[in-house]
């Protein structure tokens, strides 16, 4: 893995951004119009990925880096939880939840495989 100068270099980084802009295309829908509370936490909580990976690279210490990138895998967790609910109260079809939970899935694992990473190079094991 090169050494990055910037979060904006990272895959993940990209990866959280592609799917910010992905959920917020969803939340246009005529059934988002007057969930406020509900577009809002998703909003925040996807967002939250791509922001807590940002804050941990520049914290500019490997072990900082490691605690933001999983905070980042667990607003990955609640937005994979908030995809279930909107399939469940039907806000969205099985497919759709199926394309976005893949996409969050992969995410995380990104984060999980970054966070290895990081990790063996300091040998924090």
């Amino acid at each position: 893995m090169a050494k990055y100068t910037s979060f904006e270099d990272l895959e993940v980084y990209k990866a959280a951004i592609e799917f910010t802009i992905e959920i917020f295309e969803l939340l246009k829908k005529e059934e988002f119009k007057k969930e406020w509370a509900f577009t809002d936490q998703l909003k925040r909580a996807t967002l939250s990925i791509s922001n807590n990976i940002a804050e941990g690279f520049e914290r500019e210490t490997d072990k900082e880096l490691i605690r933001f990138l999983y905070f980042s895998k667990g607003s990955a967790g609640e937005v994979r939880n908030i995809i279930n609910v909107l399939k469940t109260v039907k806000y969205i079809t099985p497919k759709e939840a199926d394309d976005l939970k893949n996409d969050i899935s992969g995410i995380s694992k990104q984060l999980s495989n970054y966070i290895k990473y990081v990790k063996k190079r300091n040998d924090f094991g």
